[in-house]
């Protein structure tokens, strides 16, 4: 979908600021960026109408995809946009969500790519069609290879550890790492990351995490047959809340330290009963990958030259510093 272009990799502190800068031009794949540059000012848009399909691999009721979808809104309010949202855990029945996008000749796609090779033919599909696709959240180690435009996300490998070493400095000896979806590219990274930075005993619990209750008992089983465990390590908040409990039910004296915040988890950190989270800014995810595909269509731009992705995070969410975020987890931003 891309010609190859040599652009110096951005910083992360100016990678977001760079969607709101004239960039480079592209020709690189996609519908053909339209002219008018002077269009593509700050404040709300008056650019033709267009529409923009987001699809996920959201699992439902995970709030996380929450603070997505409020982000993805935000940027198509500003900038004349129909978002067409949807979602779908399995790999199959995404891949036939971009393929509808495509047989409605949208404007532009952003999309998740969790099992990266389901989502190999339909992004061809699109830059056959002329549509451009830019991927966020989960497929940072693919995006290139699939031939996607940008990439808007974390670097799960790198956030997982760090996550190790902060767990190293707590004094933790043996943590559990709870993958709720087997598979996932960036769960599995996450924990993998972990165990390259923790210096401690390592080893993954997986959980079917569209079912609390067995993910309660699964989690509360491992906790009574192995003391040991003094770190309980999820991959989401509302695992992290979940397994609160468990650490409870089980007699268990883990922690819990978590990926990932909503509301209810900023207060877990507030109350002691969560360490930590790592914040991948999921908001901004969702607004970056939308505005993106606006600044392409309409002023040529693309971010990281083509060849680096936009950072969103890791940030670490501790007791110290939640405060400072629990006003904009109450209005559902963070």
């Amino acid at each position: 979908m891309r010609r190859h272009h040599r652009a110096a990799a951005l910083t992360t502190a100016v990678l977001a600021g760079a969607l709101l800068a004239a960039g480079c031009s592209s020709g690189s794949g996609g519908k053909k960026s339209e002219a008018g540059g002077t269009d593509a000012a700050a404040g709300k848009a008056t650019t033709p109408r267009m529409t923009v399909a987001m699809i996920t691999h959201a699992a439902p009721g995970d709030t996380f995809w929450d603070l997505i979808r409020k982000g993805a809104q935000a940027a198509a309010a500003k900038d004349n946009i129909k978002l067409v949202y949807s979602s779908d855990p399995v790999a199959g029945n995404q891949a036939n969500l971009v393929q509808n996008a495509i047989d409605q000749k949208v404007d532009g796609i952003a999309l998740t790519a969790a099992k990266p090779d389901a989502m190999k033919a339909v992004v061809a599909k699109a830059e056959a069609a002329g549509i451009p696709v830019v991927g966020f959240n989960s497929g940072l180690d693919d995006w290139k290879r699939l031939g996607m435009l940008e990439y808007f996300g974390q670097d799960e490998n790198i956030a997982g550890q760090a996550f190790g070493e902060r767990l190293n400095e707590l004094g933790a000896k043996h943590a559990v790492c709870v993958i709720q979806e087997q598979g996932q590219v960036a769960l599995e990274a996450r924990c993998a990351g972990l165990k390259k930075g923790f210096k401690g005993t390592t080893e993954n619990l997986y959980v079917n995490g569209t079912d609390m209750p067995s993910v309660k008992s699964t989690l509360t089983a491992k906790l009574q047959k192995e003391s040991s465990i003094d770190q309980v390590v999820t991959l989401g908040a509302p695992i992290a809340l979940t397994a609160v409990q468990s650490v409870k039910d089980a007699g268990s004296k883990a922690k819990v330290a978590t990926f990932d915040l909503n509301k209810d988890l900023v207060g877990a950190i507030q109350g002691g009963s969560v360490e930590f989270a790592v914040d991948q800014q999921p908001y901004l995810q969702g607004y970056l990958a939308v505005d993106a595909l606006w600044l392409y269509r309409t002023n040529g731009n693309f971010s990281g030259g083509g060849t680096a992705p936009v950072l969103t995070g890791p940030a670490f969410v501790t007791k110290e510093n939640v405060d400072s975020i629990a006003e904009f987890a109450k209005k559902g931003t963070r």
